[in-house]
């Protein structure tokens, strides 16, 4: 992380929270809390049950002696490493520094018996709930976010077009969602962003489908929904492949290409269309009335899903793009563009990307 960093990181939560925290107080679980990562900036370590004391211009880190070492290993100015030996030894340094205080929590992740604990063992001038201001904060993104999501993204896209390769008539969904991973670990991914989507065939009408043992055969679409991590940061991308379309009759042939390219039309539509200052709802309106109005509303009612959400630390970092959302776009925000449309019990077709805001529009990673 770039000098400074901390402070400008932490700076901006405390610009956002407008209940008057004076400090936050973010508590990992056996998985760090997404905001942990994003003021420290590290990308090592687990750091369980490890406490951050956060305050506008400076941290403090409560953690293990199995986690000290690594801590000072990617210590960044502002932020202070204490080792914690002992339970007792915690529980009077948080006493001394929460009590009389008003703190701030991330109401969306930390756990009730530790926020209780909290209240009840710390007596806090008031405890205020900022995982909104925390959301808000880490919308736009910096340099090196945007560099590790696109290195993200471009592990994702090249393991997107390699796996074609490993498509056989008899694999089963779970196989090529295990190649798929593998392919991407091999290109430098820390593991899936989230668990692969493999469908094939009517599978692919249902969004959120997780791969099992139906087996590939010819005339089948093929969705693949995956992200990888690089740096903490996710991608997210989907693409609708055709195995071996000559086992399609003809009349559905043509009926799922005309699919595709409705969906590939209504995302360009709607990436072309993006420019800071618009809300998220107008650019979801364009895909959206695209595909809802063609050959006299034909797919309507079969875009079921937003059209996409914000991207960074975690798969669904915040708003995006949706029929709703009356978030602002603004530069340097990083966004997926995902429009579908489903058929249940015939075909699924999703294409999605991540684009990077720009001054001038919308760049795709």
């Amino acid at each position: 992380m770039e000098k400074g960093t901390l402070a400008k990181r932490s700076g901006r939560i405390f610009n956002n929270a407008e209940l008057g925290a004076e400090k936050i107080i973010l508590v990992n679980t056996g998985s760090p809390d997404p905001n942990f990562l994003y003021v420290t900036g590290f990308t090592s370590g687990l750091f369980e049950y490890s406490y951050l004391i956060l305050e506008k211009t400076k941290a403090k880190l409560l953690t293990s002696i199995l986690e000290y070492d690594t801590a000072a290993a990617q210590k960044q100015k502002g932020l202070e490493i204490i080792k914690i030996e002992k339970s007792e030894t915690l529980r009077e340094f948080l006493k001394k520094e929460v009590e009389g205080i008003r703190i701030g929590i991330n109401g969306e992740f930390l756990p009730y018996n530790i926020y209780s604990a909290l209240k009840e063992r710390y007596n806090p001038a008031s405890i205020t709930d900022i995982s909104g201001a925390l959301s808000k904060a880490r919308l736009v993104k910096d340099e090196k976010e945007i560099a590790n999501i696109s290195k993200a993204a471009s592990i994702t896209k090249w393991a997107l077009m390699l796996i074609q390769k490993e498509f056989k008539e008899g694999m089963t969904e779970a196989e090529l969602a295990s190649k798929f991973d593998s392919l991407c670990l091999s290109m430098g991914s820390q593991g899936a962003s989230f668990r692969t989507i493999v469908c094939f065939g009517k599978n692919a009408a249902l969004p959120h489908h997780y791969p099992d043992d139906t087996k590939l055969k010819p005339g089948d679409l093929i969705l693949i929904d995956a992200g990888s991590l690089f740096n903490n940061y996710a991608s997210d991308m989907t693409r609708t492949f055709l195995f071996n379309k000559e086992g399609i009759e003809p009349r559905d042939l043509a009926k799922i290409e005309e699919i595709i390219k409705v969906v590939k039309t209504a995302q360009v539509m709607a990436i072309r269309s993006i420019k800071p200052g618009m809300k998220g709802k107008e650019v979801d309106k364009i895909a959206r009335d695209h595909i809802e109005s063609f050959d006299g509303g034909k797919y309507k009612g079969r875009f079921i899903h937003s059209l996409g959400h914000s991207l960074g630390l975690e798969v669904h970092d915040g708003p995006g793009f949706s029929p709703g959302e009356e978030t602002v776009i603004k530069e340097g925000m990083v966004i997926t563009v995902e429009p579908g449309i489903y058929i249940n019990g015939f075909c699924g077709v999703r294409i999605e990307d991540d684009v990077l805001i720009t001054k001038d529009g919308a760049s795709v990673l």
